[in-house]
């Protein structure tokens, strides 16, 4: 059941000590959720794969988690791509775990967020940006393909540090340099990219879906907790939105049928026509020239 778009929501959110975007993630929060936020201990590690491994540990996710619980979160989510993907897939799932066995009622990670966004699309084929270097772009490709996502091209900055300073145009020759006409879709890792106002533009020049870090872990948070996701001009929103308000295919019970067809039908109305449309909905189409469209008998099928 969806919390009201009204009613006030919390959202705890673990990022990593190097993580500069806060008000770059909050444009993803519907005004009625409050983010509350914790970073894992400072390092001093460039963007490595030693770095996504001690950051993910489970003594440090396990503080982090219990740091935000004072205010009972309705999901917990930690926000950092790489230390969610680098042990895999297996790896990722422990993950969650340990969040929920230190209280988080529900724990969503980036890289988890990825697979289910690209459930909810229909996209098996990615095409995948990053700023990583080789090493940690591999261990993302492992973690995909693991969880049943291909990968058709890659391209990487070789970013170890300072990653919030790539600028818009940098992130977007980066994606169309690894598009391909085979991929369902696009992926921009890392937490720390600025992406929210270039996605609806390479959306529109690519025609397909593009998902990035901050967005996809919004998004699945949101979604997690029924809390009413905002509108975003993003097909990720958009497109599961639709879905969500279309509900489920359901076909009318024969109780239903059979209570349409007893009806009885004014004077020159034709025969009774059951329409199963979305299967939410059976009308008996009346004279029009007397009831108007507006009033033609309906039963709904709960």
């Amino acid at each position: 059941m969806p919390i009201p778009s009204d009613s006030p929501a919390f959202v705890g959110v673990i990022a990593p000590y190097d993580f500069a975007l806060d008000r770059e993630m909050w444009r993803w929060a519907p005004r009625t959720v409050d983010l509350l936020v914790t970073r894992t201990p400072q390092l001093g590690l460039g963007s490595t794969v030693e770095m996504a491994e001690a950051i993910s540990s489970d003594r440090a996710v396990r503080k982090a988690t219990q740091q935000l619980l004072t205010t009972a979160p309705s999901v917990v989510v930690y926000l950092c791509t790489s230390g969610s993907f680098v042990r895999g897939a297996v790896g990722e799932r422990r993950l969650r775990r340990v969040m929920t066995d230190a209280g988080a009622p529900i724990a969503v990670t980036t890289a988890g967020a990825v697979v289910d966004a690209c459930a909810a699309l229909d996209v098996h084929r990615l095409a995948v940006a990053t700023p990583y270097t080789g090493a940690v772009s591999a261990r993302l490709h492992d973690f995909l393909a693991e969880s049943g996502v291909d990968v058709v091209a890659s391209g990487q900055l070789g970013r170890e540090d300072r990653i919030w300073q790539v600028t818009p145009a940098e992130i977007s020759a980066l994606v169309r340099s690894v598009d391909r006409p085979d991929a369902d879709g696009v992926f921009i890792s890392c937490t720390n990219l600025r992406t929210y106002d270039l996605i609806p533009r390479l959306e529109d020049e690519l025609g397909k879906p593009v998902l990035t870090a901050n967005q996809v872990s919004l998004w699945a948070a949101l979604r997690a907790a029924g809390i009413r996701r905002p509108y975003a001009r993003q097909l990720l929103f958009r497109r599961t939105r639709q879905r969500a308000r279309r509900g489920p295919r359901r076909s009318p019970s024969q109780a239903a049928i059979a209570a349409l067809e007893a009806q009885p039908l004014p004077f020159g109305a034709g025969a009774p026509e059951v329409v199963r449309g979305a299967g939410e909905v059976v009308e008996a189409p009346l004279d029009r020239r007397e009831h108007g469209p507006r009033n033609e008998p309906e039963i709904r099928v709960e």
